[in-house]
C-alpha cells in the first residue's frame, strides 16, 4: 500500500487525471452532469497549456513529435465538445510520460545496485598482520590478502606461488585460470580455494570491476534516443488536418466546418494504435520468455542488421562437459570414469562436478574413498578399493606416474590426467560445448535480415577461431576485456547492432549496443540490468524470436497507423464538404479508433506462435519448460 501511495505521489498528474475522471462520474450520477463538460474541458486545457510549454521548448531544440499532436488533439476535442475524448488523450499523454520516467528511475537504481555489489573492503597486510580497510584506501604497492572464494578487490599481481582464479565475470571464460607468482590478477575475479597474497597495481577506481560499472553508465548515457515510430507521422498528419480544416472553413465561410473536419482528425491512430501494437508485441515477447524494455527496442530489433555474440554461456553452454575418455590399455572408459568421479567427490575443482555428473549420467556407481586429500589447483589423491587414484593436471600426475604423457587436445578443450597405483591410466577431455541450436539461430537471423555476425570473447584466439568456424561467424575478436568489446561494437558499420551476452563482463557492451540482449536464465544480474531485452530461458534461439517479434510488431503498427490515417483522411475530406455533422463525426471517429485498435491488437500474435509451435514440436517443448 505504501508503495502505491509513493507512486501515486510521484506521478501526481496521472493520479489527478484519474481523480478528475472519477469526479465527473460522480457528478453525472448525482444529477449534476451539466458540470462535467466544464470540469473535463477546463482540466484538459490546463494540461494542454502545461504540456504546450514543454512542446515549445522541444520545437526550439528541433524536435517535433507526438507532443504537438497530443496538445492539438486536446484543444481540438475540447473546442468541438468531445470532453471525454479530451480527458482520455490527457490520460494517455501523462501516463506515457510516467511509464518512461519509471523506466529511467529503475535503470538508475539497478546501476547503483551494481556498484554496491563491488568489493567494499580489502585485507591489507601491515607489519605481518591483516587490517581491513575500505577499498578506496588501497593504493598501488599495498600487499593484500585474498581469502578462499573471495573477490579480488583491485587489480594487482600474485605474490603467492600459485592459485586458481574464476575470471568468468570479467573475461567470460568458463574454465578456471591458473595463476602463478607475478601473474596479473583482475578485480572482480573469484579466488580459488587457497588464501593468497597479492600486490595492488591500481586503485579501486582504476581497476577492472569498477571500470565495468563506469562503462555501463557511460554507454547507457551516450546511446542515442530512439525516435518513436508515431513521431515520424505526427507532424505531417497534424499539418494536413489543420490545413484541410482551415481550407474547409475558408471556402464555406462557416467556422463550424473547421470543427467538423477537426473532430475527425483526432490522432488516435497515432496516440493509440502504435502503443497498443507495441504493448502487444512486448506481451508476445514475454509469452516467449523474452522481456523487452520498451517499444523502441522492438523498433530497433526490426531494423537490426548485425548480431554480435559473446561466446561462453551464449553460443556455448558455459559449463565444462566431458567430451572424450582416453583410457590406457588395461582400463576401459566406464571403469576409468568411475574411478575419476569417485576421487573427484573429494575435490572442489570446477571440473569435479562435470566428471561426477557424467558418471552418474551413465549409471556408474561411485565408490567411497578410504582416504582422500586435495592439492589445491593441482589435483586429488584418493585410495579407492585399495588402489591409489591420482586425478589432476599433467604435471601433478607425472609426479605419481613416470610414464604419464600428454594427450592431444583441440582448441577450447581441457585434459584431466589419471594415474592408478603409480601407472598412467589415461585422460579425460572436457570442453564448453556449442549449444545445439546455435547454428540454426544464426541461420534464422540471416533469413530475418540480420546478415552480419560477429563473436567477441575473452578466450584465446585459437578457441575463438574454432568456435567461429563451426558456426560460420564472419568476424571474430578474441582476448577481449569489457572496454575492448564496447570499442568493437561501436566500430561496426552495419547498424543497428544486436549484442547478446550473459556475464558481468558483457554489461557495458550490452548497454552500448543498439539493442543489448542478456541471456538472463543463468547470467549475471548486471548483464540483465544493462540490457534492452532479457531472455528468461536458457535458449539462444530466442534471439531470433525477438527479432521476428520486433519485425511483426512494427509491420502491424504501421498497418494500423495507415489504416487509421487513411480512413480518417477520407472522412475528413467528406466532412470538408459539410456532409458529416460534428456529432456524427465524433461517433464515426470512435469507429475508426476501434478498427485501429483491433488491427493493432494483432501484434499479440497468439495464433502465429501457436502455429509455429505446432509446426516445430521441439520448440514447443522448450517453451513449455
Amino acid at each position: 500500500m505504501t508503495r502505491v501511495v509513493r507512486v501515486a505521489r510521484r506521478y501526481w498528474v496521472v493520479t489527478l487525471t484519474l481523480g478528475v475522471g472519477l469526479a465527473g462520474m460522480v457528478l453525472a450520477l448525482t444529477g449534476a452532469g451539466a458540470a462535467v463538460p466544464w470540469l473535463f474541458g477546463a482540466y484538459a486545457l490546463a494540461v494542454a497549456a502545461w504540456q504546450g510549454v514543454g512542446m515549445v521548448r522541444d520545437i526550439l531544440r528541433g524536435h517535433w513529435g507526438l507532443d504537438v499532436l497530443a496538445v492539438t488533439a486536446i484543444v481540438a476535442t475540447v473546442l468541438v465538445g468531445e470532453y471525454i475524448a479530451a480527458l482520455i488523450v490527457v490520460l494517455m499523454l501523462t501516463g506515457g510520460e510516467a511509464l518512461e520516467d519509471y523506466a529511467n528511475r529503475r535503470a538508475k537504481r539497478e546501476l547503483d545496485a551494481l556498484l554496491a555489489r563491488a568489493p567494499q573492503y580489502a585485507h591489507r597486510i601491515v607489519d605481518d598482520h591483516f587490517v581491513d580497510v575500505a577499498i578506496d584506501e588501497v593504493r598501488p604497492g599495498d600487499v593484500l590478502l585474498v581469502r578462499p572464494s573471495e573477490i579480488v578487490p583491485v587489480d594487482g599481481t600474485l605474490r603467492s606461488v600459485e592459485t586458481s582464479m574464476d575470471q568468468s565475470s570479467i573475461t567470460g571464460e568458463s574454465m578456471p585460470v591458473e595463476k602463478h607468482a607475478g601473474d596479473e590478477l583482475l578485480s572482480g575475479s573469484v579466488n580459488g580455494h587457497l588464501a593468497v597474497e597479492m600486490t595492488a597495481t591500481a586503485t579501486a577506481a582504476d581497476s577492472q570491476y569498477q571500470q565495468i560499472v563506469a562503462l555501463v553508465a557511460e554507454a547507457a548515457a551516450s546511446k542515442a534516443p530512439v525516435v518513436r515510430l508515431a513521431d515520424r507521422y505526427a507532424v505531417p498528419f497534424t499539418a494536413f488536418s489543420l490545413l484541410l480544416a482551415g481550407v474547409a472553413w475558408w471556402l464555406s465561410g462557416d467556422p463550424v466546418r473547421f470543427a467538423e473536419v477537426l473532430v475527425l482528425a483526432t490522432p488516435c491512430p497515432l496516440l493509440i494504435a502504435a502503443p497498443v501494437a507495441f504493448i502487444g508485441g512486448m506481451s508476445r515477447a514475454a509469452r516467449n520468455g523474452i522481456i523487452v524494455k520498451g517499444g523502441g527496442v522492438l523498433e530497433q530489433l526490426a531494423k537490426a542488421r548485425t548480431a554480435v555474440f559473446d561466446k561462453t554461456g551464449t553460443l556455448t553452454h558455459g559449463e565444462p562437459e566431458l567430451v572424450a575418455i582416453r583410457p590406457e590399455p588395461g582400463f576401459d572408459a566406464d571403469g576409468l570414469l568411475a574411478l575419476v568421479a569417485s576421487a573427484e567427490q573429494y575435490s572442489s575443482h570446477v571440473l569435479a562436478a562435470s566428471m561426477i555428473e557424467a558418471a552418474t549420467g551413465r549409471g556408474l556407481r561411485l565408490t567411497e574413498a578410504e582416504t582422500a586429500r586435495e592439492a589445491a589447483t593441482n589435483g586429488v589423491v584418493a585410495r579407492i578399493g585399495g588402489r591409489e587414484v591420482v586425478v589432476g593436471k599433467y604435471a601433478y600426475v607425472l609426479e605419481h606416474a613416470a610414464d604419464a604423457r600428454r594427450t592431444e587436445i583441440a582448441p577450447g578443450e581441457l585434459a584431466v590426467y589419471v594415474a592408478v597405483d603409480g601407472a598412467y591410466a589415461g585422460a579425460l577431455l572436457a570442453r564448453d560445448r556449442l549449444r545445439d541450436n546455435a547454428r540454426d539461430t544464426l541461420a534464422r537471423l540471416d533469413a530475418l535480415g540480420v546478415s552480419h555476425t560477429m563473436m567477441l570473447t575473452g578466450d584465446g584466439q585459437a578457441t575463438a577461431d574454432h568456435i567461429a568456424a563451426e558456426l560460420g561467424i564472419e568476424r571474430v575478436r578474441a582476448e577481449c576485456l569489457p572496454a575492448d568489446k564496447v570499442r568493437e561494437v561501436a566500430e561496426v558499420p552495419e547498424r543497428p547492432v544486436i549484442m547478446v551476452g550473459d556475464g558481468v563482463n558483457d554489461a557495458p557492451v550490452l548497454a552500448a549496443a543498439d539493442v543489448g540482449i542478456a541471456m538472463g536464465a543463468r547470467g549475471a544480474t548486471a548483464a540483465s540490468e544493462s540490457a534492452d531485452a532479457v531472455i528468461l530461458v536458457d535458449d539462444v534461439s530466442r534471439t531470433a524470436k525477438a527479432v521476428e517479434i520486433g519485425r511483426d510488431t512494427v509491420r502491424i503498427a504501421l498497418q494500423s497507423i495507415w489504416l487509421g490515417i487513411g480512413v480518417s483522411v477520407g472522412l475528413m475530406i467528406v466532412a470538408a464538404f459539410g456532409l458529416i455533422p460534428a456529432t456524427a463525426g465524433a461517433l464515426l471517429q470512435e469507429v475508426v479508433d476501434l478498427a485501429t485498435i483491433l488491427a493493432a491488437l494483432r501484434a499479440i500474435g497468439g495464433r502465429r506462435d501457436a502455429a509455429a509451435a505446432a509446426a516445430s514440436p521441439s520448440t514447443a517443448s522448450v517453451a513449455a519448460r
